[in-house]
């Protein structure tokens, strides 16, 4: 079973600097972490792996410091990484993206079972598995928060779409897109830390891919693009609150029943 799991390194919090000129992030130096959601598809393809045995290989596209990533999913016991990362990639929407990540993923082969988060925190489409999966032609399903059956041939997976949950069974390849009620992600070992110190992480540049056509990355491949992006301002301030206890509570209940908290 040839499994590739596709994660990304987002802000560790809304205080992230933006480039003016372009609206994109600035990623390089911010401090980072892995995609929350990413976590969870990661423990689903290390049990199915335990399961039926095989490999699991992550797959992000970002600035080479998403090593520390790789390196923290190392730990968890995934097998190899690769990095997409180039220059040509910055500013890609949706399409730009998922297509990097599906070109990603013909360079190496191909896989049995594709595994995507939700969603990330900082885009937030949910779009990126699905077009992924449309890329590659490949039969897919999203929102699972469930695998009720996996062997060598298929998948059976219970997608929570809102209204109704449905149960969906999809033969090899395919990818499917998982919640956070999925499963527990496992802790890092102290162990497989060591083993991860030594472990190579294979960065691939945009000439690497398959497709050669540059018009299908980053911006110029792009056909969405952000007119205007800026952080909210920041507001810091305090109040002091005189008097007795009781004179206090009553400050405080109509300091935020103006502020309309209930």
């Amino acid at each position: 079973m040839k499994i590739i799991v596709c994660m990304k390194q987002v802000p560790l919090s809304s205080k992230v600097e933006i480039d003016e000129e372009t609206g994109n992030l600035k990623r390089m130096g911010s401090a980072t972490r892995t995609n929350p959601f990413d976590l969870f598809s990661l423990e689903c393809a290390l049990r199915i792996r335990e399961q039926l045995g095989g490999t699991v290989t992550v797959l992000t596209m970002g600035p080479q410091q998403a090593e520390t990533m790789i390196r923290d999913a190392y730990m968890m016991g995934a097998d190899d990484a690769v990095i997409l990362s180039d220059r040509k990639f910055a500013g890609s929407d949706v399409l730009a993206t998922s297509y990097t990540l599906s070109q990603g993923i013909r360079l190496l082969g191909g896989a049995d079972l594709i595994i995507c988060g939700r969603q990330t925190t900082d885009g937030d489409t949910a779009q990126i598995g699905p077009a992924i999966a449309e890329h590659l032609h490949l039969p897919h399903a999203a929102w699972v928060n469930a695998i009720t059956d996996v062997n060598e041939t298929r998948i059976q997976v219970r997608q929570d779409l809102t209204s109704v949950f449905q149960i969906s069974e999809m033969n090899y390849p395919c990818l499917i897109t998982v919640d956070k009620d999925i499963c527990v992600p496992r802790l890092p070992s102290y162990r497989r830390k060591a083993e991860a110190a030594a472990k190579s992480i294979r960065v691939v540049s945009c000439q690497d891919l398959p497709d050669p056509d540059m018009t299908r990355f980053g911006l110029v491949g792009s056909p969405t693009t952000v007119e205007r992006i800026f952080p909210p301002p920041a507001s810091v301030g305090s109040v002091t609150l005189e008097g007795t206890a009781a004179e206090k509570t009553g400050q405080l209940f109509d300091l935020l029943a103006t502020a309309k908290y209930f």
